[in-house]
């Protein structure tokens, strides 16, 4: 977008807020079987600016958008719009080199995208040192499972385990790495936040949260192949994303010709645990700190949107 269209698109945002003013309760947005009015999508906007004003996004600037045809992209375009920042929309269906280019070519210091694809701007963002912040809206990550072919581990941590999280990240890449060279997974790697793979193909993957004084990682290991066809029939994914979810995925399975044995799949991962965080590991009831941020993160996880 040059900057002469962006001008134009200032009507829009003038639009708005006339709407809002003299007809509020008019509808302005239909998605999804709810209708919002101009008051709503004006206030929303509103709120969008004042977040990327206090980040320090002003006149000029670039916002990138990342975002499918949803209400969210909406606020985010209109609240670029209200600082006099150029948006900068794309395709969501682009794959990471493109995505790169485009952050890289655009000079976008703020990028606003859906939580699904954080594991992959994790992955691009050390190539990218004009890129500031990374602002994530939508429904969580969805992480595919299924009985017999994916292995969960949850670690509740001190949080002084993690008060570097970058480090963090890059210890519980080579721990989740050695479990898999453990399984006799060859050319697997570990680049950065998010995601282990094989020749490109994820195999398994983590995500840490803070709470309180608690630090807890979710990882997920793919055993078998997984189906992800099954997945659909029962759950209903955008069009716009749906290419992103599915990313190309692998397993231990795959890649060696036979699935761990659960048994052994515990023992792998207790040991690659305690030797990477360097804590020992005991079987039983979680501590009063432990059990109080598992069931924070619980009702973050089920909290209503």
């Amino acid at each position: 977008m040059n900057a002469e269209s962006n001008e134009k698109r200032l009507g829009l945002v003038q639009s708005i807020e006339k709407w809002a003013s003299s007809f509020p309760h008019s509808v302005a947005i239909h998605f999804d079987g709810k209708a919002l009015t101009y008051k709503e999508l004006n206030l929303r906007a509103n709120r969008v600016a004042n977040g990327l004003q206090r980040l320090g996004v002003g006149k000029g600037d670039r916002v990138a958008i990342m975002l499918p045809n949803i209400p969210e992209f909406v606020y985010a375009f209109v609240g670029a719009l209200k600082l006099g920042a150029i948006a900068v929309p794309f395709n969501t269906l682009y794959k990471a080199g493109e995505i790169q280019r485009i952050l890289k070519d655009s000079g976008a210091s703020v990028l606003i995208a859906l939580t699904n694809f954080a594991p992959m701007i994790n992955e691009i963002r050390p190539e990218l040192p004009a890129l500031e912040q990374v602002i994530l809206t939508g429904e969580r990550n969805l992480v595919f499972a299924g009985p017999e072919k994916t292995a969960f581990l949850q670690l509740v941590l001190q949080g002084d385990l993690i008060k570097d999280v970058d480090g963090a990240y890059k210890k519980m890449g080579h721990v989740l790495l050695k479990i898999m060279e453990d399984f006799g997974v060859k050319e697997a790697w570990y680049k950065h936040r998010g995601s282990i793979r094989v020749r490109g193909d994820k195999i398994a993957t983590f995500v840490i949260s803070e709470v309180g004084p608690i630090a807890l990682i979710n990882a997920v290991a793919f055993l078998g192949p997984m189906e992800t066809r099954d997945f659909f029939r029962v759950l209903w994914i955008p069009p716009e994303i749906k290419d992103k979810v599915v990313e190309p995925m692998t397993s231990v399975e795959q890649e060696t010709g036979k699935r761990p044995r659960w048994k052994q799949v515990k023992k792998t991962m207790v040991m690659a645990v305690e030797q990477g965080f360097r804590v020992g590991i005991k079987e039983g009831s979680m501590l009063r700190d432990e059990l109080v941020g598992y069931e924070k993160l619980r009702s973050l996880a089920y909290e209503v949107r």
